[in-house]
């Protein structure tokens, strides 16, 4: 069931007794395609406002073609994470239409025009080995319908770098911070925004940063109030979050 207003006459249907639950339940669970090695989730956008994403690490080419077929039939946005080089290219040879972003390794099939922008999230990145991550993270909150500002190359290690970005981070309603080695960035963002900061720890890092655990605790350990923080090298996870409070209208105080 993957038209909202279907899902709805068919709940209003029961609400006043033409249907009863057992017919419902039948055409709702029809609805949702069933294959050997997965179970979509379409009733996701008129769950909870969000398209459900693929996990592409682990799947073959052969059952992500198929899923995203399944996903253009439902007329939804099709985005899978964390996509091989090879597997792109069998994608792509079996769906040409299908977007294929390196940097994030993202596979992108899209329903329709994009979403129009509303609001504005500053996705902050540490350093240019971050970038992926906080790419996947950028290109999410677009798809979701956000106004994202990439600010990249801002660590610590050059204070001076975030500082003269203020006027961005500020004009953000929300801002997700992506770091590895210390994850020190997200103290100092939260420490100069009225914002809801989204912490992203990266697998970025020397032996010490145990990929990426070190910036996890230290995200976790914040001195700064105001920061929520998702697992390592979650760029998805931290995007949804940022996005539900984008489009909630949580700003700055006038």
């Amino acid at each position: 069931m993957s038209d909202p207003e279907e899902l709805r006459r068919i709940l209003q249907a029961v609400s006043t007794g033409s249907t009863d639950v057992d017919s419902a339940v039948a055409a709702i669970s029809a609805a949702a395609p069933s294959m050997d090695f997965a179970q979509l989730d379409l009733h996701r956008p008129a769950r909870t406002g969000n398209p459900e994403a693929v996990y592409g690490a682990g799947k073959t080419p052969e059952q992500v073609i198929a899923i995203l077929r399944h996903f253009a039939a439902a007329r939804q946005d099709g985005l899978v994470t964390r996509v091989s080089d090879e597997m792109a290219t069998k994608v792509i040879a079996a769906l040409p239409a299908t977007e294929w972003l390196p940097v994030p390794r993202l596979l992108l099939q899209r329903s329709g025009p994009p979403k129009a922008a509303r609001g504005g999230v500053a996705v902050v990145c540490a350093g240019t080995s971050d970038l992926p991550v906080a790419e996947e993270a950028s290109v999410t909150l677009e798809l979701l319908g956000n106004q994202v500002s990439r600010l990249t190359d801002v660590g610590v290690a050059g204070i001076h770098r975030v500082l003269g970005r203020l006027d961005e981070l500020r004009a953000a309603r929300a801002v997700v911070v992506v770091a590895g080695m210390e994850g020190a960035l997200a103290s100092v963002v939260a420490g100069l925004v009225q914002v809801p900061v989204v912490a992203v720890p990266t697998s970025v890092g020397y032996g010490a940063a145990f990929g990426g655990l070190a910036a996890l605790l230290g995200m976790l350990n914040s001195c700064a109030p105001g920061v929520s923080v998702v697992n390592i090298d979650n760029g998805y996870g931290a995007a949804v979050v940022a996005s539900r409070i984008n489009q909630a209208g949580l700003g700055p105080a006038p």
